[in-house]
């Protein structure tokens, strides 16, 4: 008997990997899909031979011939999808962020607990599939010494233009408490470092109205442009975030952890260097078997398929970092530092 997957939603991620990458797996089939509308539903399954088409994910889930649902919506529909699925006895792999924000997080993963037979996986953040494990063996073994403190910068230009049209990132009413790339290297950082004791948040919307290509009129922009947040790592150390749509000719983006013995330098792409104090830098090299790259389609079906435990990424861990996501949101609205 194959394994009979239904996507709800089908989003850019959802066709340019999570389809793609589930027909690779042995004893897979993609048996249906419910989309926004109807209309869209048709066009994903004509343009990729998905033989049913649901009016919606409410169908879909009921149905006795779906085993698995791979949710591939805006965050806003996260919960309500993930909690019918998993009630519906569905295996679950759900796009990130993980949610709107903590309560939906945690009602998520209540859920999954009611129904431990099931999977219930999370797609993971993939910056560093490569060398994320070479880099936490490292910090564990001490190769930096005691760490000071953590900057994180990804900045570009790509809001600098007024006339872009309003992406569905920018809306609170779709992605919620979630800023830009902010969640996503939370989740790394809790990868290396573990996590944070408290967190404070600055933000700036620079371009209060953008083009809505859904209306035709000028839309509301509801996200930073520009987003900052310090705060404490339960390490100890100091870390930094900074967030911009709004930096032309940036350098310098991604990670940089400084200890009493080294600092590590990664960067966007996933290379990186170690640093040890008055030595050349040293490219550091995955360990070996840990280089990876993207199998989180072959990961969560071998999870539904054999047992195996989901590593990348579970709902345990998607709340560790919508708490963050959640209490930085929320020290920006009050302008004030949040324990976490």
């Amino acid at each position: 008997m194959p394994l009979r997957i239904g996507l709800i939603g089908a989003g850019a991620n959802t066709r340019q990997m999570h389809i793609p990458g589930l027909r690779k797996q042995p004893g897979v089939e993609i048996t249906g899909v419910a989309n926004r509308s109807r209309e869209s539903s048709q066009r994903v399954a004509g343009e990729f031979g998905i033989p049913r088409v649901f009016d919606s994910a409410e169908a879909l889930c009921a149905d006795p011939e779906i085993d698995a649902v791979c949710i591939g919506t805006w965050p806003y529909m996260h919960r309500d999808f993930t909690i019918m699925a998993l009630e519906a006895g569905k295996h679950v792999l759900c796009e990130a962020r993980m949610a709107m924000d903590l309560e939906q997080a945690q009602d998520m993963l209540a859920a999954s607990e009611r129904n431990p037979g099931l999977v219930a996986q999370l797609v993971p953040a993939p910056f560093d599939f490569k060398l994320g494990p070479a880099i936490t063996r490292l910090i564990r073994e001490g190769a930096l010494g005691t760490i000071y403190e953590v900057n994180v910068n990804v900045l570009n230009a790509s809001g600098l233009d007024p006339a872009t049209p309003l992406h569905w990132r920018q809306r609170a009413d779709y992605s919620g408490k979630n800023v830009m790339m902010f969640g996503i290297f939370v989740e790394v950082i809790h990868r290396w470092l573990g996590d944070h004791t408290d967190i404070q948040a600055a933000g700036d919307v620079v371009i209060p109205e953008r083009p809505d290509t859904e209306t035709g009129r000028p839309g509301k922009v509801t996200v930073p442009d520009i987003y900052v947040a310090t705060g404490r790592l339960a390490n100890g150390a100091r870390i930094t975030y900074h967030f911009s749509s709004m930096a032309a000719s940036a350098e310098g983006n991604g990670i940089a952890v400084f200890g009493s013995k080294a600092t590590l330098r990664w960067k966007m792409g996933d290379t990186a260097e170690l640093i040890e104090h008055g030595k050349a830098a040293v490219a550091i090299e995955p360990d070996a078997g840990t280089d990876r790259g993207w199998r989180v389609e072959e990961d969560f079906v071998a999870s539904v398929t054999t047992g195996a435990p989901v590593r990348l990424t579970t709902f345990e861990d998607g709340v560790r970092y919508m708490r963050v996501i959640d209490r930085a949101y929320e020290s920006w609205k009050a302008g004030q530092k949040l324990g976490i």
